[in-house]
């Protein structure tokens, strides 16, 4: 869409939307929807020469993704109130429930959950793995099953909201334009972390309880929980790459008596999670932090695994943003989690290990992750100065950033 040329209607891509869903995404190539074209090039989906229909189906991801975090009438988005004692954003999680009357729960407060919208416009469109091919009645039963209604009653009610709700996601996309390297224009300095003008430093005693390892994270021994950095999709590396997820999956799968895996038990876990908190297939939002078992990892005295969100997904499918800000929320996410977990152990957890979150495949500079990591662990150790922390870095260079907040060598 040229400079100046205005997006198309709301009106227009709800028509289109409603045209869409009964043949479902693999039409797109034979209709051809004309305004969700234009909204697809306007939003930077047609970025790389990627055809048409490809664009408007990640328009489309992009878009539930953006209901699935939709705030509620007090600004409040959906999950944000941050990680629950099992890992999940409040009692329901970041997906909310739904009332008798098909009407998505309000929480304490009055906020409205967005999700309910997401998930059944997911299912509406076949935009989950494994149901894009589905028909038309499968798609809207699913739907209909996110708000307890029949196929029926949600085709003469919700389904008309959602679609809408859809169409405008789609426009305020279109209207924000391309984000980050696509749109052409110049990223934003990323920000250092705040400076702490006033208030007490650090005791020497809380320091001491700082320790920095030049090591790959899995080699560790003898601390109670490893962090490991996920996508917000909670998908965890392949286990032959070289990323702290990966080599956390790796070494805590057990083996049999060949060495082939028989229990990938973190990547398990977390989709058992992913399952049990209906967002199979949708985002998480980025901070939260879910805790799994340690496998085969106990064996090294590690009891717990807490993997955090932070790296989210661009439209391009290849590439990840990280905020350093949502590194500071994943942290405070990791202690509390840590701290309501303690002493349902026997000892009591006692150690944590951060590795360089977000410094991967989630673009942030390494040494911009190791300012943002160190401010928010020793602000965590300020309320908190009963945890000890270790902080693990592979670059020698890198440990050494975090070297003036230990007195390890």
């Amino acid at each position: 869409m040229s400079p100046g040329t205005e997006p198309p209607s709301h009106e227009r891509l709800t028509e289109e939307l409603h045209a869409l869903r009964r043949p479902g995404l693999a039409a797109l190539r034979r209709i051809r929807p004309e305004a969700l074209a234009r909204a697809a090039d306007a939003a930077g989906f047609t970025a790389g020469g990627t055809d048409e229909a490809a664009a408007i189906e990640a328009l489309l991801e992009a878009a539930v993704r953006r209901l699935a975090a939709a705030p509620g009438p007090d600004g409040e988005a959906a999950g944000a109130n941050g990680p629950g004692p099992s890992g999940g954003s409040g009692a329901s999680g970041a997906f909310g429930t739904s009332g008798a009357s098909g009407a998505p729960v309000r929480e304490p407060g009055g906020a409205r959950r967005g999700d309910p919208l997401g998930r059944a416009a997911a299912h509406t469109f076949g935009l989950l793995p494994g149901l894009r091919g589905t028909s038309a009645p499968e798609r809207r039963k699913a739907a209909a099953a996110v708000y307890g209604v029949t196929a029926e009653r949600f085709r003469r009610g919700q389904e008309q909201e959602v679609i809408a709700e859809l169409a405008g996601a789609v426009l305020a996309l279109a209207r924000t334009g391309p984000a980050g390297p696509a749109g052409g224009g110049t990223p934003a300095a990323l920000p250092d972390p705040p400076t702490r003008a006033a208030g007490p430093e650090l005791p020497p005693a809380t320091l001491r309880r700082i320790t920095v390892h030049v090591s790959s994270m899995e080699l560790l021994r003898d601390i109670d929980i490893l962090v490991s950095s996920e996508n917000t999709h909670l998908e965890m590396s392949k286990t032959f790459r070289p990323t702290v997820s990966g080599a956390l999956r790796r070494a805590a799968a057990i083996r049999d008596g060949a060495g082939e895996i028989t229990d990938d038990v973190l990547a398990r876990e977390l989709a058992d999670w992913l399952r049990a908190h209906g967002r199979t297939g949708l985002p998480v939002r980025p901070g939260i932090v879910v805790p799994t078992s340690p496998g085969a990892l106990a064996e090294r005295g590690v009891r717990r695994v807490y993997h955090a969100a932070v790296a989210r997904p661009l439209a391009d499918g290849t590439r990840y943003h990280v905020d350093p800000q949502t590194l500071a929320d994943a942290v405070a996410a990791v202690f509390a989690l840590a701290d309501a977990e303690r002493d349902a152990y026997d000892p009591p957890l006692t150690s944590l290990c951060f590795p360089l979150l977000g410094s991967g495949q989630g673009g942030l500079p390494p040494v911009k992750a190791a300012r943002w990591l160190r401010w928010a662990v020793q602000e965590e150790l300020r309320r908190r100065p009963h945890w000890t922390v270790h902080f693990v870095a592979r670059d020698p260079e890198l440990a050494q950033l975090f070297n003036d907040a230990s007195s390890a060598p």
